[in-house]
C-alpha cells in the first residue's frame, strides 16, 4: 500500500497541470484498437518504488505479448478536458517476473478517466495525457479488482487517426493477484462530431451550423464568391468589392451600385453617381434639357426670352417687346420720347372755358396712346395748366378737369388706369408770360410726363 499510495500522489500531481484532451465536442468518440503486453515483474508488495523500474523495460524478460489483435478501448468524451474510457484486453500468460508458466489465460476488463496535456504544449499533434481508475482482472481462474493509474501518447496523423501508447499500473486489491504492469500500443480512431450543414466543419466551431459555408470563414458562406462572408457582405448575392462592403461598382464612379441613382453610367458622387451633362447641377436622369443648362426651378431647362433681351419671361414685364434687364425687360422711355409725349399733348384742343376735348385732337390722342403703348410698363402723369385770366380757383378747377379728361379719353382707348395719374396746377407753373396773348396760349396745356417712383 505504501508503493501504491506514492503513486497516487505522483499522478494526482501530474493531473493539476493537464489541460484538454484531444476527443472533444467536436469528436466526442474514440476507439482503440491494437495489442498488450502484461509485466508482473517485480512482484510482492514490499520491493522497493524504484525495483519497480528496473527493469520496466526489459520486454524479452518479462513482458507477455500476444501477437494479435488483443486490446479494445471505447472512449467518451465528457467536459473540460475529460475523457473516460473502458478497455477490454486479453493476453496469455508465459512470463511470471523470473519464472515461467504455462499458457495462463489473462483477461482485463478496465475503466479509467483521463487528462491530456495537449493544448499546454500547444500541439496537434503530440497528445501527452494520464489516466486513473480501476478494474479487474482474471489470471486463469484467478480474479481480483485493481487500482490502475495510465500515462500515455497519443500521436495524431490527421484531425481523427493516430497512434497511442500507453502504460498502466495495476494494483490488486487482492494478495493472491499480483499487481503488474499493462502497455498497450494501436490505432485510435475519433468520430462522432455533429456536422449539421455537412460542410465538413463541426458545429461546435461553426458560426453558421445550419447552411453550409466555408473554413476560412469558420463555417459561414460567401454565396457570391468575392472573398467576403455573407454576414459581412451588404451585397451577398453579386460578387463586389472589400471597398464596398462585398458591393460591386458597375460603373467605376466610385459609388456601389445599392448607393447609385445611376449604376451603369459614370456620374459624381454629388449626384448620387448620375452624370451631368450640361453641368448644370440636376442630373441627366431629372434635366428636361440634358444639353442644355437651365435652372432647378425650371426642370433643369433655361427660361424662356421669347423677346431675346436678356430678361427671363418669368421676369419680363414686357415679354414680348425689347427692354433691358434695368427696367425688368420693357424698354425705357428715352428724353427724345418724353419731348414727343409733351409736344403731341401740347396741341391737344379743348373747347372754350371747358374740359371736352376737340374732335380734331382725336389725331394726336391716338399719336400718344401708340407711344404709351410701347412702355406698357412705363407710368405717366397727365398734369394740366392754365393761364391767368380768371379766378385762381376757377384755373385750378379748369387744369384738373382737363388732366382728368385726357387720362380717361387714353384708359377708355385701352391704356392701364394704374399707369396714369391726373392732377391740375391751375396758373401755378406758367411757362411763358401771361401780359401777352402768345404767352397765355403757351400757359394753357397739357403735359404728359415720365412718373418716377
Amino acid at each position: 500500500m505504501k508503493n501504491l499510495s506514492r503513486l497516487l500522489f505522483a499522478m494526482l500531481l501530474m493531473l493539476s497541470y493537464s489541460s484538454i484532451n484531444a476527443q472533444d465536442e467536436n469528436n466526442p468518440w474514440a476507439i482503440n484498437v491494437g495489442v498488450n503486453a502484461v509485466d508482473f515483474y517485480p512482484t510482492g508488495e514490499d520491493a522497493p518504488l524504484g525495483d519497480f523500474f528496473d527493469e520496466y523495460f526489459n520486454a524479452r524478460d518479462h513482458w507477455n505479448i500476444l501477437p494479435s489483435l488483443s486490446s479494445v478501448t471505447v472512449s467518451r468524451y465528457f467536459s473540460n478536458g475529460f475523457s473516460f474510457g473502458v478497455t477490454g484486453s486479453m493476453n496469455k500468460i508465459e512470463k511470471f517476473g523470473d519464472s515461467d508458466v504455462k499458457n495462463l489465460s489473462y483477461y482485463g476488463a478496465d475503466g479509467t478517466v483521463s487528462y491530456s496535456f495537449m493544448e499546454l504544449i500547444n500541439s496537434n499533434v503530440v497528445e501527452p495525457y494520464l489516466g486513473v481508475g480501476g478494474g479487474y482482472t482474471w489470471v486463469d481462474k484467478i480474479g481480483a479488482g485493481t487500482l490502475n493509474g495510465a500515462i500515455g501518447l497519443n500521436l495524431w496523423f490527421t484531425e481523427n487517426i493516430g497512434f497511442s501508447f500507453q502504460s498502466t499500473y495495476k494494483h490488486a486489491f487482492e494478495d493472491y493477484l499480483s499487481s503488474h504492469f499493462q502497455h498497450y500500443a494501436g490505432l485510435k480512431f475519433k468520430f462522432g462530431g455533429k456536422d449539421t450543414d455537412s460542410d465538413g466543419i463541426y458545429d461546435i466551431d461553426d458560426a453558421c451550423p445550419e447552411v453550409p459555408g466555408l473554413a476560412e470563414f469558420n463555417g459561414c458562406p460567401d454565396s457570391d464568391g468575392d472573398g467576403i462572408e455573407d454576414s459581412k457582405d451588404d451585397c451577398p448575392n453579386e460578387a463586389g468589392l472589400a471597398e464596398f462592403n462585398g458591393c460591386p461598382d458597375t460603373d467605376g464612379d466610385g459609388l456601389a451600385d445599392p448607393n447609385d441613382d445611376c449604376p451603369t453610367v459614370a456620374g459624381s458622387k454629388e449626384l448620387n453617381g448620375c452624370p451631368d451633362a450640361d453641368g448644370d447641377g440636376i442630373a441627366d436622369k431629372d434635366d428636361k434639357c440634358p444639353n442644355e443648362a437651365g435652372p432647378a426651378a425650371n426642370n433643369g431647362c433655361p427660361w424662356p426670352d421669347r423677346d431675346g433681351d436678356g430678361v427671363a419671361d418669368k421676369d419680363d414685364l414686357c415679354p414680348d417687346i425689347v427692354g433691358t434687364v434695368a427696367n425688368d425687360g420693357c424698354p425705357e422711355v428715352t428724353e427724345a420720347v418724353k419731348k414727343a409725349l409733351n409736344a403731341y399733348a401740347k396741341t391737344i384742343l379743348f373747347d372754350t372755358g371747358k374740359a371736352s376735348i376737340k374732335d380734331q385732337s382725336a389725331g394726336v390722342l391716338d399719336n400718344i396712346i401708340g407711344i404709351l403703348n410701347e412702355y406698357p410698363n412705363a407710368k405717366f402723369n397727365i398734369e394740366g395748366h392754365t393761364d391767368s385770366v380768371g379766378s385762381e380757383a376757377l384755373n385750378q378747377k379748369l387744369s384738373q378737369e382737363r388732366a382728368s379728361s385726357v387720362m380717361n379719353y387714353l384708359i377708355s382707348n385701352g391704356v392701364a388706369s394704374n399707369r396714369l395719374n391726373a392732377h391740375g396746377y391751375g396758373e401755378s407753373r406758367p411757362l411763358d408770360s401771361n401780359k401777352t396773348a402768345a404767352g397765355r396760349a403757351n400757359n394753357r396745356r397739357v403735359e404728359i410726363n415720365l412718373h418716377k417712383d
